[in-house]
């Protein structure tokens, strides 16, 4: 049901998580008034200076774009002011909003975030779930408050983690679920109709920011806490482990409950089986890299690589 009159909008968002829902809103009865995005910086393995994906996607749709390098410049907050915005959505932005920024539409902001909360706050919620085993993710529309991820809840949408899905694979899918769930929602603010529910403090966990350290195999979990890691580290920073003083990505794997030895032990390095002891269970690569090198399915990386039964991965030399 559709009523209420259209709001004005006005977009918060940087990487590609944030496309569809812009796209959403620009497909939606109401009006996105201004998109507002991080400065450009290097990008890939170049390094060289780009447009982020929704920079790209709001010059397409002739959409004004506001990138300030900080959110504390008084005439940052006068051109947000200017905007005259019903409200702001936020769609993985990158940068905490201060209160100046949250008092400038009438009816504040919300906010698109990629776990069911309260569980996995912060900046990698999707990553830490998978890399934790989840079973379940899903999208939480929020309201926007100075607490790190801890606004009244709007709306929420629950999505299975498949068994052998990557953080790639789950994102891309969220994304499009986020999209739906927040055009309903500002529909229901429109309307008069929203409700919010608050979160439970005492069940909140947090997705920290990924560092290059949380890649790093630990032999001495279970191989499928060990597949867990390589899922939700992919594609950044990857799993990755060290044998005779030079370090391996690996990029793909599944696992056994089948004890084979002390943990890190290579097991089978044959054909297209690379089968590794973990502190319980196999765990079996199906894709690595040597560092510097490019991605190679097993049986290839094998023929030009020497590893035996008895090889012994660990962590940094």
């Amino acid at each position: 049901m559709v009523s209420g009159a259209p709001l004005r909008v006005v977009f918060f968002g940087t990487p590609e998580f944030a496309v569809p829902t812009l796209d959403a809103l620009l497909r939606s009865r109401h009006s996105v008034v201004a998109v507002v995005t991080q400065p450009d910086r290097p990008r890939g393995r170049g390094q060289k200076t780009s447009d982020a994906p929704v920079k790209t996607r709001a010059i397409e749709a002739a959409v004004p774009v506001l990138q300030p390098a900080t959110l504390k410049d008084p005439q940052v907050i006068e051109r947000l002011r200017a905007l005259n915005a019903d409200l702001g959505v936020v769609a993985a932005y990158g940068k905490i909003l201060n209160d100046a920024v949250l008092a400038t539409p009438r009816l504040g902001l919300i906010n698109v975030h990629a776990s069911l909360l309260p569980r996995h706050r912060g900046a990698a919620p999707v990553h830490r779930a998978i890399a934790a085993g989840d079973r379940e993710t899903g999208i939480t529309i929020m309201r926007v408050v100075k607490a790190l991820d801890a606004g009244p809840m709007m709306a929420t949408a629950r999505r299975p983690i498949g068994n052998d899905e990557t953080s790639v694979d789950v994102e891309r899918d969220l994304a499009s679920i986020g999209a739906a769930l927040l055009v309903a929602t500002v529909d229901d603010l429109a309307a008069g109709r929203a409700t919010e529910t608050p979160q439970n403090e005492a069940e909140a966990t947090y997705a920290h920011r990924l560092t290059k350290a949380d890649g790093l195999i630990d032999w001495t979990r279970s191989a499928e806490q060990i597949h867990n890691l390589v899922r939700g580290m992919h594609p950044w920073p990857h799993a990755f482990t060290f044998l005779h003083d030079a370090r391996f990505i690996v990029h793909r794997s599944t696992w056994s409950a089948d004890d084979a030895g002390e943990p890190g032990t290579i097991v089978i390095a044959s054909g297209d089986d690379l089968a590794i002891a973990a502190g319980q269970g196999t765990l079996r690569v199906h894709a690595i890299q040597a560092e510097g090198k490019r991605l190679m399915h097993t049986r290839e990386f094998l023929a030009g690589h020497r590893l035996s039964p008895g090889d012994r991965f660990s962590g940094p030399p």
